[in-house]
């Protein structure tokens, strides 16, 4: 976890570049009953807006997406694919 100057909490950041992953749970998204999918909450997309707004540049994991991969390739595959480096 890493808090930046302006005191907004981050998952994992590389403060000198300004990356962040934020690893988005269940809290972060409604569900809608008729159609079943999901969409950011009022709370994350504020986050989401105000991390741009201070030069962040922020990669969301959501829950419902990494729940799906199956297999470390996987994950690191899907890591790779939205930008990040896998050592």
């Amino acid at each position: 976890e890493h808090v930046t100057a302006e005191g907004v909490s981050l998952d994992m950041a590389q403060p000198e570049t300004k990356r962040a992953v934020e690893v988005d749970g269940p809290r972060h998204f409604l569900q809608s009953p008729a159609t079943k999918t999901y969409v950011e909450n009022g709370a994350t997309r504020f986050k989401s807006r105000l991390l741009r707004r201070l030069g962040w540049d922020v990669v969301h994991v959501p829950f419902f997406e990494w729940g799906r991969l199956e297999t470390p390739a996987d994950k690191a595959a899907d890591l790779r694919a939205r930008g990040l480096s896998i050592t």
